[in-house]
């Protein structure tokens, strides 16, 4: 079979360009589904960059049963399983929206069941000491990488960013003083404004003070050790001393700070539909299970202000 790329004007370049262009979905989510949708088609012996081969065009309920179960039997794993269903999905649907194909094979099928995993904040006492920067004065690094650490720790938690969107904050972006924001632009191009809170100006003012290298304002803000773009692995790391140091779980990763900003704020009366924009969400119930609320709050909330709550 070739491995030519498909050509501008098959369906399969269409239905790309329709992904990136009008849903905005990410670089790399529309490899991931080109792979899937190429796998497939592979699958059924098709040309990925010819026209819509008649077997697409007839396809059943069990052409995509016995690809799954291929996959399965490779060790591919369910949330994959459903990643590349999602993207089949989407292929089939655009083909059936340009006449080309029909989907009603997909209404007999049903993604393979996925354990539902939350994420796990850590406390707010715990989440202090994370980006404390004195919690890790034992350390032997320059004291210029611990400000810097505690820095990108603390814009994870001060604002909810993902560790990506802190490293790909230029030196200009940086605020320096007074109540500012940031304009974060996020998955799928999303842009939001976040709030910028003192003990995140503080860290990062800490780190700009120290660091050795000129901060250029369309340069990266944060660096490595030789004067490059900072790498999330570093960040990484660092938790992982923190978490040896502190006696904290696995779960307890830079990402896990994010969690907990959404946790914190909720639990402490945050809205969640201003949660949902603080943390560039599409979808409310990706907040949803973002955040972490004790059951013990909810009840006491709910019996402090239901007005049915208490009988008299």
């Amino acid at each position: 079979m070739s491995t030519d790329a498909p050509s501008p004007s098959s369906p399969l370049t269409r239905w790309l360009a329709r992904l990136a262009d009008e849903r905005r979905l990410s670089p790399k989510t529309c490899e991931a589904y080109m792979r899937d949708v190429t796998q497939f088609l592979g699958f059924l012996g098709v040309e990925p960059g010819a026209g819509v081969d008649k077997r697409v065009k007839n396809l059943e309920a069990g052409d995509i049963r016995a690809f799954m179960a291929k996959r399965r039997e490779d060790g591919v794993g369910s949330r994959s399983l459903m990643r590349q269903l999602a993207g089949l999905r989407s292929y089939l649907r655009f083909l059936e929206r340009e006449g080309l194909a029909d989907a009603s094979a997909l209404a007999a099928l049903r993604g393979p069941k996925v354990p539902r995993l939350l994420p796990k904040p850590v406390s707010a006492k715990t989440a202090l000491r994370l980006v404390d920067p004195e919690e890790r004065a034992d350390e032997t690094r320059a004291p210029w990488i611990l400000a810097r650490d505690a820095a990108v720790m603390t814009l994870l938690y001060g604002c909810g960013l993902r560790i990506s969107e802190a490293l790909g904050l230029l030196a200009r972006d940086c605020p320096e003083s007074g109540f500012e924001t940031l304009r974060i632009t996020g998955k799928g191009g999303r842009t939001r404004i976040v709030p910028v809170i003192g003990p995140v100006i503080e860290a990062l003012a800490a780190y700009r003070a120290q660091c050795p290298y000129r901060l250029e304002p369309n340069k990266p803000l944060f660096r490595g050790a030789r004067g490059g773009p900072l790498s999330p692995r570093i960040i990484q790391l660092a938790m992982e001393r923190l978490r040896g140091s502190l006696g904290l779980p696995d779960t307890a990763t830079p990402h896990a700070l994010r969690h907990s900003f959404a946790t914190h704020l909720l639990t402490r009366g945050g809205d969640l539909r201003a949660i949902q924009e603080l943390l560039g969400h599409a979808s409310l119930s990706t907040t949803q299970i973002y955040t972490d609320v004790d059951g013990a709050m909810l009840l006491k909330a709910f019996d402090e202000a239901h007005p049915r709550a208490r009988v008299p």
